[in-house]
């Protein structure tokens, strides 16, 4: 595996080889670590630098499965503890079969690994979801509290129509509490494709926004949780709607601030900014919108006509940063500046913004 410098001085991280490439990278940072996972075909890999996100080194490879769910926001998620680094995944023994399978896995569930050396190497430590194959749609989130608490949340479909989930850890990701649901539509189902955010404030709440579906409408919603499930404050994000008889497969993100929430998502071809006190927005064309706040504000990164682009605090208008990619995500480091990633031909590529 090579490292390069694009032209844009981001780094490249290329696989192997060209046939199967690296895909859907996420980003964590914390106690003094920053770290990516990222999947290529059924195998999950970690990669970890050693400067704050200025270089990466060779990636690990953290497992391999029968089936890796991959790809429209699946993928591997990373948390990173004081002693311990989880990677989780929705993995299965075989690719599933049919007209609308997509390369998912069949009968999927959601599998932990673990680190106790700063991911240089792994072992695999518990299944979440307490329904065998229950959380084979692939999509989730999981974020760790200050004091190390963990939550999950995910696309689950052991009932008929999908629902939302989620599990707690209190040991670093070895033992999952009983399942909870977290939000059933009445309209049956929501949104069967849209993957969904998830955050654990500085006091310990945890918040959980996901694409609902109801009267037609396929919206952004929020719900929060301060002393555990069953969650409340359940809330529609923006003030506008979205009729939709289809699933865009695209979620969105948001960040909190002193229980004030501003997110971020795609309405039809818009990309939305709503914002404490303020008129929801659009504040671009395109889709597969990342959000986080950094010291010198609020960063937004999207996908438009196969490149990505960014819209820093006081800009008027977004730049591109990666003129051949797509799904980027964008991490706050500890010192408050930003760290890009996305995928790019068959690569990754990752950027320091400021």
């Amino acid at each position: 595996m090579i490292l390069a410098l694009s032209i844009m001085m981001a780094l490249t991280i290329k696989p192997q080889s060209e046939a199967i490439p690296f895909r859907q990278p996420q980003l964590a940072a914390a106690h003094g670590q920053v770290g990516m996972a990222f999947g290529g075909g059924s195998t999950i890999y970690f990669a970890s630098s050693p400067d704050q996100g200025r270089s990466f080194g060779q990636p690990v490879k953290v497992a391999e499965a029968g089936a890796l769910a991959l790809g429209r926001h699946r993928g591997p998620r990373l948390v990173i503890l004081k002693n311990v680094l989880l990677i989780s995944a929705i993995t299965g023994e075989k690719v599933a079969t049919g007209t609308h399978a997509h390369g998912l896995p069949d009968n999927g569930n959601l599998m932990v690994w673990r680190s106790t050396d700063k991911g240089a190497t792994w072992s695999r430590a518990a299944v979440i979801n307490d329904v065998p194959g229950a959380a084979r749609e692939g999509l989730h989130a999981i974020a760790a509290g200050l004091d190390g608490k963990l939550f999950a949340v995910w696309l689950d479909l052991r009932a008929k129509g999908t629902q939302l989930y989620g599990s707690y850890s209190n040991d670093g990701g070895l033992t999952w509490s009983k399942n909870a649901l977290v939000y059933s539509s009445p309209d049956g189902t929501i949104c069967q494709c849209c993957h969904p955010s998830l955050s654990i404030d500085a006091q310990g709440g945890i918040w959980v926004m996901w694409r609902n579906v109801l009267e037609g409408s396929r919206d952004m919603y929020l719900a929060h949780a301060s002393d555990g499930v069953p969650f409340r404050d359940l809330r529609k994000l923006g003030a506008g709607t979205w009729k939709l008889n289809a699933c865009p497969m695209d979620g969105g993100g948001f960040v909190v601030d002193n229980n004030k929430v501003t997110s971020a998502w795609r309405r039809d071809g818009e990309i939305i900014l709503d914002e404490p006190g303020k008129q929801e927005r659009s504040i671009g064309i395109g889709k597969d919108v990342t959000i986080v706040r950094g010291k010198a504000g609020v960063y937004t990164a999207w996908t438009k006509d196969g490149a990505v682009q960014v819209r820093e605090p006081g800009a008027a208008v977004p730049r591109v940063i990666g003129p051949d990619g797509g799904f980027a995500n964008l991490l706050t480091l500890e010192d408050g500046s930003i760290l890009a990633a996305w995928e790019a031909r068959g690569a990754i590529e990752t950027l320091r913004l400021r």
